[in-house]
């Protein structure tokens, strides 16, 4: 089967810098892939370059099997994209904006109102029709950049930060809507937050200084997260020094007056040394949990170990 993406030997040069190198991935027909990476890594040159915004360096990009640069008419019409800042005409209605959205991607003039209809539906903005699409809150213009970028039934997907900057229910409501998109076409979701990849991707793909440092899937990818905090909670908690005390033990921080959190490296039984010096010292432990390591720390981990 035709992979719906196939990136070959992708490279991108801003003057005299490589923002991108040698860059290969080949994504399935389905599902949602995220690409990870922390700011400045290379992610929005890697999607632009895909999305037709920017002509690389080197390489090469396939959709669907059109090559984005001889075939790009061919190679955009697989392709739908979502910016960070979603591209809205915000003096048009939503019916207004997604019938010059389906226009844009050469639909029939029978198809377009169809096509419209369906994505409202699809993306619950049908009872906002004839609304300004400036009158719609944060969540609500998420949904219509959505909209717009599936309304021709894309292949591929392509989203970056798509839940930068929604409050927790529109965060919950996005991303329920892009598992529903992702199971017809394929998604490749951008985001520096770690959490949203482990919530909504099955794969990953992390690129770090321009180059592809981790490509497996998501429960690949948490073998490499290693815990290395421990938040606790006590009604009686002892001093900071006498909590570094404890072997394996390397940093303590008190972030309120009963709860603390404390760094730890390699002793992986650091738990039941802790609850059992609480019993002996009375310290009354009412919680204690495992924090996982910063994604900077696992962005050094992997590109250490891509380059030894």
């Amino acid at each position: 089967m035709t992979p719906i993406l196939k990136i070959e030997n992708l490279s991108h040069r801003y003057s005299s810098s490589w923002a991108i190198r040698e860059i290969n991935m080949e994504l399935e027909q389905s599902g949602i892939v995220g690409l990870l990476g922390s700011n400045g890594a290379g992610k929005s040159t890697t999607m632009n370059i895909v999305c037709g915004a920017l002509n690389q360096t080197e390489g090469k990009v396939y959709i669907n099997g059109f090559d984005t640069q001889t075939q790009a008419e061919e190679a955009k019409k697989q392709l739908g994209f979502l910016p960070q800042t979603p591209p809205l005409y915000t003096d048009l209605t939503i019916d207004e904006y997604l019938t010059y959205s389906a226009e844009l991607r050469l639909l029939d003039k029978v198809a377009v109102k169809r096509a419209v209809e369906e994505v409202k539906e699809r993306c619950s903005i049908a009872h906002f029709s004839s609304r300004l699409i400036r009158n719609l809150s944060g969540g609500y213009r998420q949904r219509v950049g959505i909209a717009q970028s599936i309304i021709h039934k894309p292949k591929l997907v392509v989203m970056d930060e798509p839940t930068t900057g929604l409050d927790p229910n529109q965060l919950i409501e996005i991303r329920k809507l892009i598992k529903e998109i992702a199971q017809d076409c394929t998604v490749l979701l951008s985001s520096h937050i770690l959490q949203e990849i482990q919530l909504l991707c099955r794969d990953v793909i992390m690129i770090e200084s321009g180059r592809i440092v981790f490509s497996d899937t998501m429960d690949a990818f948490d073998n490499y997260v290693q815990p290395n905090s421990l938040f606790m909670r006590m009604e009686n908690p002892p001093t900071s020094e006498e909590l570094a005390a404890i072997p394996g033990i390397s940093r303590v921080e008190f972030l309120t007056e009963k709860q603390v959190r404390a760094w730890f490296s390699g002793d992986q039984s650091i738990t039941e040394k802790i609850i059992a010096e609480s019993m002996k010292q009375g310290w009354q432990l009412r919680e204690i949990s495992v924090d996982k390591s910063q994604l900077d720390d696992t962005f050094k981990q992997l590109s250490q170990q891509s380059h030894s």
